[in-house]
């Protein structure tokens, strides 16, 4: 595996750099990679797949970000219509940076534990332009993420969005061959189909100390960061997957057939009706009255009306300052809350994420009762092969094993009985 570099020395590679090139160190022609990435992006038709491909590429997904790129007059024709391009793709748009980024930065990306560690960031740190990106470079790319103790699923996963982003790019003639086109197996990122799948299977007894925990004060958290906190646990008690959490808006809240409910975009770009349980509507509304309290004091009659008139969809969960919440922070906020629930949530501590909420969903609605072809319907199955597949690999409810009535016939009961 390759040494890294400085990013100093990373700009300064032996590849022929066009006059934009400072704004993204070791790559020949930017604003070509940058096009074809943001033509890659526009043809998925859900804007969520977008946002989470760019994000595990290591690329800007938020506005304040891409103006890091979009800096006026700075930069050649070319690169600033990619920008624009590539701020289509994603729907953001860009305002102007105050202060010029280093000529040595590599791509502004979300914050987080594998930041630097994501493909385009890294190929910056090695001075690798990713056009001309071998199969070893990204073996040693995986290498370096399993060295930053990124899980095997994580690695996967990553690996799936390089390799079909270079799909792509092989299919448009930009690179002569897919270099992430890897035996996941040799790899050791791929299960046997029949495997038990290794997310957490949580009980109701944690999902409920999850739930008061979430409403438990933390230092430095404002009544309004604990009410956000509550209304994501008792959200994701609802079966929605982490992408659909963060695309939803404020307008996605609606009420049919008498009832509060979400339009949630899925996979595919399809849109389900998700109704709200009675824990998770309390929440979400207190979460809300306490949003608008919070904005009203800042904020004067006038400053409402003109925002209500000229503001973009306010998302439905806003960070402290106002943005929309990327997946990065929302693993962050569930691994704090479960940190702090007690004896209860210690075994889940460390892995802790919000799939074990939706996997929880459906084991729960199956055992209790409920046909599979509503519960795939609530978490947005495409297929209701999925949502058996999704409760016989979690690992089954105790009651559900023979190993008590094996146990019994060889070993003495309390009774002291013969």
């Amino acid at each position: 595996m390759s040494e890294i570099v400085s990013l100093e020395t990373a700009s300064k590679t032996g590849y022929p750099l066009s006059a934009d090139h400072d704004v993204w160190p070791g790559v020949e022609d930017p604003a070509a990679l940058l096009d074809a990435i943001a033509d890659w992006l526009a043809g998925y038709g859900n804007q969520a797949t977008r946002r989470t491909y760019a994000e595990g590429l290591g690329l800007p997904v938020t506005a304040a970000d891409l103006a890091e790129w979009a800096e006026p007059g700075r930069h050649l024709d070319t690169w600033r219509t990619a920008v624009r391009h590539y701020a289509d793709a994603l729907r953001l748009t860009p305002s102007p940076s105050p202060s010029p980024s280093s000529a040595t930065a590599p791509p502004p990306a979300p914050r987080g534990r594998l930041r630097a560690h994501h493909w385009f960031r890294w190929c910056v740190t090695r001075g690798l332009d990713p056009m001309a990106a071998t199969s070893a470079d990204v073996k040693s790319w995986l290498d370096t993420l399993a060295a930053a103790n990124a899980a095997p699923a994580t690695r996967d996963r990553m690996l799936a969005t390089v390799k079909a982003l270079y799909g792509y790019l092989a299919d448009t003639g930009l690179v002569t061959g897919n270099p992430a086109a890897l035996n996941r197996r040799r790899l050791g990122l791929a299960t046997a189909a029949s495997s038990t799948s290794g997310t957490v299977t949580l009980t109701t007894r944690q999902v409920r100390a999850l739930y008061t925990a979430a409403g438990t004060p933390r230092r430095g958290a404002s009544p309004l960061d604990t009410a956000r906190a509550v209304a994501v646990v008792a959200l994701f008690t609802l079966g929605l997957r982490v992408s659909e959490l963060c695309g939803l808006d404020r307008s996605d809240l609606h009420v049919t057939r008498g009832r509060r409910a979400l339009r949630v975009l899925g996979k595919g770009g399809k849109t389900r009706v998700v109704y709200l349980s009675v824990p998770a509507e309390n929440s979400l509304m207190s979460y809300l009255s306490a949003r608008d309290t919070a904005a009203a004091s800042r904020e004067t009659t006038v400053e409402r009306r003109t925002q209500a008139r000229h503001a973009p969809p306010s998302p439905l969960l806003q960070t402290r300052t106002g943005n929309r919440y990327q997946r990065q922070a929302i693993w962050q906020l569930l691994r704090r809350i479960t940190a702090t629930g007690g004896t209860d949530l210690e075994p889940v501590a460390g892995a802790m994420h919000p799939h074990a909420l939706r996997h929880f969903y459906v084991t729960t609605a199956v055992e209790a009762g409920a046909q599979l072809v509503h519960v795939q319907a609530d978490v947005g199955h495409s297929s209701i092969d999925t949502t058996q597949q999704t409760y016989d690999h979690a690992a089954r409810a105790p009651e559900r094993s023979a190993v008590d009535l094996v146990a019994s016939s060889w070993f003495p009961d309390d009774t002291g009985a013969d």
